[in-house]
């Protein structure tokens, strides 16, 4: 067996947010009575002891890497993940940075399989907007054009009849585009699973295969806003991950566009009556109902009345806190009474029409293998019959 860099075992399981203490109880490795389960993986760590190929594949898992990269000679360079627009508080988990990594990393790699098959395939577009508009036009004309080109009309969207419904009417306009939009918030399994504190989405702008990730643990009406945020982003071009705070300019810009969008300012003139704004139980109330008519966020009001210097930032970041605490408590309610839908109709809804439907092409035509469209659609190849053989839209 070729021989493993130790430097390598470090790299991994440090950017896997892992201590020593915790790694070994990961891998399962035990005390005995000549040495504990930590100083035996200190002793692979520092090249006393090689690791059996068993423990590798242990590692590879827990640390979420191919077991390829631990017979690299040496770690290789932290991945580009692009810009970091997040506003990240002392409190966030390092495992929980690392998940989000491994979750760029699987996202990266199935645009680079996709923007291949579209190249080899002869038919790619390159899609004009991407990039095509800067800052200094200022908020308003990148309103009007996401919302021309992508035809979005905002009475369409307050007519929808659920949240979720309106979610898919918006996916469905920037879909239409040639942008795929992707649903994930984990690595497959709860225990994985990434609260919108630490990212709410990502872009990774491309003007071939442009992707657009939207945390699925956020709520609706929330994913709703950062559906159109990252859009502004790969307006400008930008790759990078937002999260619940952002300060950057970038990210105010783009928080700007998308509030405007769906909340345009004549609609805040007219239809802005806040109540007594001293009384924080009063001013959620009236949040709540103003936001639930708009199927729009009622943290994105609150954004909305602190721009406008109607509330302090102080103010805007207990009412938000409060929002997300309220939806969560409710959702888990919700997941307690309801259960759980089938896998396959959660799978579909996380994938997206676009990138399923141009799957199910290439897999037709040839252009991707069985094993290939898997990995481009993240599911395990036997089960992508299976994900086909629905209605093909989005549940």
């Amino acid at each position: 067996m070729p021989n493993v860099n130790p430097k390598i075992l470090i790299w991994a399981r440090e950017t896997a947010g892992f201590s020593v203490e915790q790694a070994a109880r990961k891998l399962q490795l035990t005390d005995t009575k000549t040495t504990t389960a930590t100083r035996k993986l200190l002793a692979y760590e520092s090249g006393k002891q090689p690791p059996s190929r068993a423990l590798l594949a242990r590692m590879a898992k827990q640390y979420r890497r191919p077991l390829l990269v631990f017979y690299m000679p040496s770690p290789p360079r932290k991945a580009d993940r692009g810009e970091d627009y997040r506003t990240l508080h002392s409190d966030i988990d390092s495992a929980e940075e690392a998940i989000v990594d491994a979750l760029v990393r699987r996202i990266k790699a199935r645009q680079s399989l996709l923007k291949e098959a579209l190249l080899s395939e002869g038919d790619a577009e390159i899609l004009p907007f991407i990039g095509s508009y800067s800052m200094d036009k200022g908020v308003t004309g990148l309103v009007k054009e996401i919302s021309g080109t992508a035809s979005l009309h905002l009475n369409e969207y307050r007519a929808t009849t659920t949240k979720n419904d309106a979610l898919k009417y918006l996916r469905a306009r920037i879909e239409d585009l040639g942008i795929f939009t992707v649903l994930a918030g984990n690595l497959g399994t709860h225990h994985t699973n990434i609260t919108p504190n630490v990212f709410r989405g990502f872009a990774l702008s491309d003007e071939i295969a442009p992707f657009i990730v939207l945390n699925d643990q956020d709520a609706k009406t929330a994913q709703c806003f950062t559906l159109l945020h990252e859009a502004a982003h790969l307006w400008l071009g930008a790759t990078g991950i937002s999260g619940a705070a952002g300060e950057q300019k970038i990210e105010r810009f783009c928080n700007d566009v998308a509030s405007e969008i769906l909340l345009s300012d004549s609609d805040m003139q007219r239809d802005l009556r806040a109540p007594d704004m001293s009384d924080n139980e009063i001013l959620m109330n009236w949040i709540d109902k103003f936001a639930t008519r708009r199927k729009i966020s009622p943290g994105m009001v609150a954004y909305r009345l602190f721009r406008r210097g109607a509330i302090g930032q102080s103010r805007f970041e207990t009412l938000t806190a409060t929002f997300h605490e309220r939806w969560r408590d409710s959702k888990t309610k919700k997941q307690k009474k309801d259960g759980g839908p089938d896998y396959y109709v959660v799978k579909r809804h996380q994938i997206g029409n676009a990138l399923l439907n141009t799957a199910q092409r290439m897999l037709a035509s040839g252009e991707l293998s069985t094993t290939q469209i898997g990995t481009v659609l993240d599911v395990r190849a036997i089960k992508v019959g299976n994900l086909f053989s629905g209605s093909g839209q989005v549940a």
